[in-house]
């Protein structure tokens, strides 16, 4: 074999032998393409992280809970009265309504103790001997901006106590108290569910409800036409 004839063979095994170079398109190709799923995974971690924290952890932490001043037995109380719900939370002479009870209604029955329970002794001792009213925490207290007349849903409507309160009537103990940091509201008012969504008529207290409840039984028309405020019947 001539010095030509192997000259030519050695270079034709380097050109085979000679890796193809590659295009910068590809090399970003493949890098993008490793790089996409710790990404991808990097976001759908952040995704989740922030709604559990922004629809589990943080509706837990923007209300402060409390205990009541003394518990209240509301199924207990019920089978002793005679008109129920209104033997305590009643009408005055002049229409107003009188909200939570006062000491004077409970005295006929609590002036001396009432059983050996430690919750009616609580009463006993530190409220009425002292002849000092319970700072019940109210779960139901509106905005001082809103006006709500109980005359008028419960002597006019004819509306069940239920239908707001829930069957309150029938529970053995008060519930913890929630208030919100922000606005000093109970939690009642806004609901449990952060995202606004109800099973019951008692589950929230907001403009949004009333204005349901007003639409289903026609008389937000009504109530404008009556009352010239308009608005400003309720928002004072």
């Amino acid at each position: 074999m001539s010095a030509e004839d192997k000259a030519n063979e050695v270079s034709a095994d380097a050109q085979v032998q000679e890796p193809t170079p590659s295009s910068p398109d590809n090399d970003a190709s493949a890098s993008s393409d490793s790089a996409g799923g710790p990404i991808t995974l990097f976001f759908i971690i952040g995704l989740a992280a922030s709604l559990v924290l922004g629809w589990v952890i943080f509706p837990q932490l923007l209300y402060s809970k409390k205990k009541q001043p003394v518990d209240f037995n509301h199924k207990l109380h019920m089978g002793l009265v005679d008109e129920g719900c209104q033997s305590c939370h009643f009408f005055r002479e002049d229409g107003t309504y009188s909200g939570v009870p006062k000491l004077a209604q409970c005295m006929d029955c609590h002036e001396e103790m009432q059983g050996d329970h430690p919750e009616e002794e609580k009463f006993v001792n530190e409220y009425m001997a002292k002849d000092l009213e319970v700072p019940w925490l109210v779960y139901a207290r509106q905005p001082d901006c809103v006006f709500f007349p109980h005359a008028a849903h419960v002597k006019l409507a004819k509306m069940d106590c239920v239908t707001c309160h829930g069957n309150i009537g029938e529970s053995e103990n008060l519930r913890v108290y929630e208030a919100n940091w922000i606005t000093g509201y109970s939690r009642d008012i806004w609901g449990k569910n952060i995202a606004g969504i109800k099973r019951n008529s008692w589950d929230r207290m907001k403009m949004d409800d009333c204005s349901e409840c007003h639409q289903k039984n026609n008389v937000n028309q009504a109530s404008v036409q009556t009352h010239k405020g308009g608005c400003f019947v309720c928002h004072k």
